[in-house]
C-alpha cells in the first residue's frame, strides 16, 4: 500500500475525501468526478485499487502517471495506490469521506450494497455519490477498448478519454494484440 501518512486511530478529517477505483484506463467520466470532488473538499486523494486477481490493462505505476497527467491542474488532488479494503485505505489517510461516481442507474444497486458493507466495516466513513454527467454516463473501460480497437480515429476516443491518455491506450492495446 502506498501511503503518505497513517491515521489508524484518532479523529478523521471531513476535509479529506478519497475517490477509489481501478482507473484502468482513466476516462473523461473519472476526470469529471475528480474535478467536481476537488471543489468540494480541501484534499482529494484518488486511490487506485490494486487487485491481483484482475488482469489490468495498465500496471499500477502507469495508472498513477496517467491519473496525475490528467489531474495536474488540480493542486489539491494527489494520487496513490492501495490494496485491500477501500475503507481501510480511507481511514489510513485520516479521511472520513469516500467519493463514488455513479454512471447509469443500474450502478446504484451495486454501489448501495458496497456502501452498506463499508458502513458495517467502518461506521465513521461516509460515502458521497456524485452522478456522472449525462455525457459520460455510458462510458466504461470495455467500451473504450472496443472503440480503440475498431477505430483508428483519435477524435472518436477523445470523446471518452482525456487526450493525454489516447497514445498510451492505443500502445497498450496494440502490444496486447501481439
Amino acid at each position: 500500500m502506498t501511503l503518505n501518512s497513517s491515521h489508524d486511530a484518532g479523529e478523521l478529517s471531513h476535509s479529506i475525501a478519497v475517490y477509489t477505483g481501478s482507473f484502468d484506463p482513466v476516462t473523461l467520466g473519472h476526470l469529471h468526478i475528480i474535478e467536481r470532488a476537488s471543489k468540494l473538499f480541501d484534499t482529494l486523494v484518488v486511490g487506485i485499487g490494486i487487485n491481483a486477481d484482475k488482469k489490468a490493462l495498465f500496471n499500477p505505476e502507469e495508472r498513477i502517471e496517467l491519473v496525475r497527467a490528467i489531474s495536474d491542474h488540480l493542486p489539491n488532488v494527489r494520487v496513490e495506490t492501495f490494496d485491500g479494503l477501500a475503507v481501510e485505505f480511507v481511514r489510513s489517510l485520516g479521511a472520513s469521506v469516500m467519493v463514488r461516481g455513479i454512471r447509469p442507474l443500474t450502478d446504484i444497486a451495486g454501489e448501495f450494497t458496497m456502501m452498506m458493507a463499508n458502513r458495517q466495516l467502518d461506521a465513521e466513513i461516509e460515502t458521497v455519490f456524485l452522478m456522472a454527467d449525462e455525457r459520460f454516463a455510458h462510458v466504461s473501460s470495455s467500451l473504450l477498448k472496443q472503440i480503440a480497437i475498431l477505430s483508428e480515429d483519435d477524435e472518436h476516443l477523445a470523446k471518452f478519454v482525456p487526450r493525454p491518455i489516447i497514445a498510451s491506450l492505443r500502445a497498450k492495446l496494440s502490444a496486447q494484440a501481439f
